[in-house]
């Protein structure tokens, strides 16, 4: 049987609310929780820490429009990722990092909730319904 685990996109307005509704939602006793940012993300997803304890499982988002709205997961919280991104990343990537930035600041380019559905398609496809 496979497991459904639910994101109630209502509650996911930045990247900081995602990353709580989707602990929750994977939480079980023991659970051992991946780092708070894409890399962790994705390796979760491939089965490192913080990855469901079953094999066959599905992620429905519902609501996705209201992350993916432009106010909440999309271009502004992306510019505040990369701003963050930006103060703490090493000074080789901070090039590459302000050009990701200033497209972002354009509204071109992936946005937060682009990342996390691409990261869902690479890592566990077919897993994400959005709903």
């Amino acid at each position: 049987m496979t497991a459904v685990f639910v994101l109630d996109g209502k509650r996911i307005r930045t990247l900081d609310d995602f990353w709580r509704v989707i602990m929750d939602a994977f939480d079980s006793p023991g659970r051992q929780y991946f780092g708070r940012n894409l890399d962790a993300f994705a390796d979760c997803l491939s089965g490192g820490p913080g990855h469901p304890d079953v094999d066959d499982y599905m992620v429905e988002w519902r609501d996705h429009e209201v992350s993916r709205d432009h106010d909440h997961l999309g271009y502004p919280e992306t510019v505040r990722q990369l701003e963050l991104q930006q103060a703490r990343c090493h000074p080789s990537n901070r090039t590459a990092v302000a050009a990701r930035l200033a497209a972002a600041c354009d509204q071109h380019g992936p946005t937060v909730f682009d990342q996390l559905v691409e990261i869902f398609e690479n890592r566990a496809p077919g897993v994400l319904r959005l709903q």
